[in-house]
């Protein structure tokens, strides 16, 4: 990250609260918030004014921050999500029973990528947890791709890291486990 007035314990604390933060990603600023915070999701999807039933992706720097979500994985499978990260790809993935329904939706899988922008890696690394990571923008309407452009859509509702979105034009590209199937 570049220099920030936030340090990852004062970040780890805010989400911890219920916070809400905004972060650069691989193709635009996502917004996010702890996963085990009902509350929070739930005020993240109301600021985007998106329904809890479409789901929400976790994003996190390694496999152990997902592994209490996910049906257990072998070596192999976890080298092929490590490789799919580093092309900004989005995993639907069987869910463990108890996988917050608030993440899943009406699914029985969980979105999960491990990033490999190296900012949001970072931030996962230095508050040691996965983190939702919907992109910043009220639904329908263009993702947010800049400190200023996140600042002016969400004033103080939200904490605005600053950085730099990584190299890719669109959304992260997101498959079913199972056979690859593009689904977005």
């Amino acid at each position: 990250m570049q220099r920030t007035p936030y340090s990852f314990r004062r970040i780890a604390a805010h989400l911890r609260r219920g916070g809400l933060i905004a972060y650069p990603t691989e193709s635009c600023y996502g917004l996010g918030c702890d996963p085990d915070n009902r509350i929070a999701v739930q005020r993240l999807l109301k600021l985007k004014q998106r329904p809890q039933s479409k789901g929400l992706i976790l994003i996190a720097s390694s496999y152990l921050q997902l592994v209490r979500y996910l049906q257990p994985l072998t070596q192999d499978q976890q080298q092929k999500l490590r490789e799919a990260g580093a092309q900004a790809i989005t995993y639907l993935m069987p869910a463990q029973h108890s996988a917050p329904r608030w993440l899943r939706g009406a699914h029985d899988t969980l979105a999960v990528r491990l990033t490999a922008h190296s900012e949001t890696a970072r931030l996962c690394q230095g508050i040691n947890s996965a983190l939702v990571s919907t992109s910043a923008n009220r639904s329908g309407q263009r993702p947010a791709t800049t400190y200023a452009q996140c600042r002016r859509l969400f004033g103080r509702k939200v904490w605005v890291l600053p950085g730099r979105v990584g190299k890719y034009k669109k959304p992260s590209t997101i498959r079913a486990w199972a056979d690859g199937r593009i689904i977005r």
